[in-house]
């Protein structure tokens, strides 16, 4: 009987001692396309003559290093014909213009040019309301357990409205996500919030409000299911295809999203 006691505690030392290798799987590499970051934001209170666009390519599913794109000719066009040229900022990726001009419900033309392909894609501007004010609640969350923050905003009930909200704090390892539109609440005060059974006293909730094409806010909330909506049993979904166009070769389509937006932000810190 100790014998068999002795044999079946080594399988089990065995076992434990297997789960913890690495299993690493030969995954093919499909070859690198052009990814554009190009948020174009004009933040409430400020010129907006700063805007970057930054250039990467994919890369292998276990690669830690993202290449980044030099030697691309980078610009955006409004719809009266000024031109305004980013220049790189040598080795980074990051595509610099310090006089750019935004304008309220102004369509852009984006322009990249790389590697002999033009990519193309068009936006237009839309103003964003003011958030009017925010309004801390200690008994926020489904179970009553939170700290929830809100900001709270007119809509206009002239236009269709999309909006994306980006919130860091203190309690989040990456930026949230959130996107929706004004179908339910047209011509209505509504708000966007946050809320976080960690969030303390003292911490800092950000929130950037946008105002976004329809387009956009269909691409961004294809990005969140994508990525599993905080759902760990989620399958991966198709991927997510922009708004930038290959002019010269289409089926080398590129990633990634042109995009123009008015933005009001707000920094509140918990109470």
């Amino acid at each position: 009987m100790n014998s068999i006691k002795y044999i079946l505690a080594s399988l089990l030392c065995v076992s434990l001692f297997s789960c913890e290798e690495v299993v690493s799987v030969d995954l093919e590499t499909a070859p690198p396309r052009l990814v554009v970051d190009a948020g174009i934001d004009w933040i409430k209170g400020t010129d907006g003559h700063h805007q970057v666009v930054r250039l990467t390519t994919t890369t292998g599913y276990y690669d830690t290093t993202i290449p980044v794109v030099s030697g691309a000719i980078v610009s955006i066009t409004n719809a009266s014909g000024t031109t305004f040229e980013f220049t790189e900022d040598l080795g980074t990726g990051n595509y610099v213009c310090d006089n750019f001009v935004p304008e309220l419900e102004q369509t852009y033309v984006l322009s990249v040019v790389y590697q002999n392909e033009i990519f193309t894609a068009t936006e237009t501007l839309h103003s964003v309301p003011d958030i009017s004010h925010v309004i801390q609640d200690n008994d926020g969350g489904f179970l009553g357990d939170e700290i929830e923050v809100r900001f709270f905003f007119q809509d206009d009930a002239n236009v269709e409205n999309y909006y994306y909200v980006r919130t860091e704090a203190p309690v989040l390892a990456f930026p949230e996500l959130d996107t929706f539109s004004d179908e339910f609440f047209n011509g209505n005060e509504s708000f966007g919030f946050f809320s976080d059974e960690d969030l303390e006293a003292g911490q800092t909730v950000s929130f950037t409000f946008h105002a976004v094409s329809r387009r956009y806010h269909e691409y961004i909330r294809r990005l969140i299911e994508n990525a599993g909506g905080g759902n760990p049993f989620a399958t991966t979904a198709a991927t997510v295809r922009g708004n930038l166009i290959n002019t010269t070769n289409a089926s080398n389509y590129a990633l990634g999203y042109f995009r123009v937006s008015e933005a009001d932000t707000l920094d509140y810190v918990v109470e």
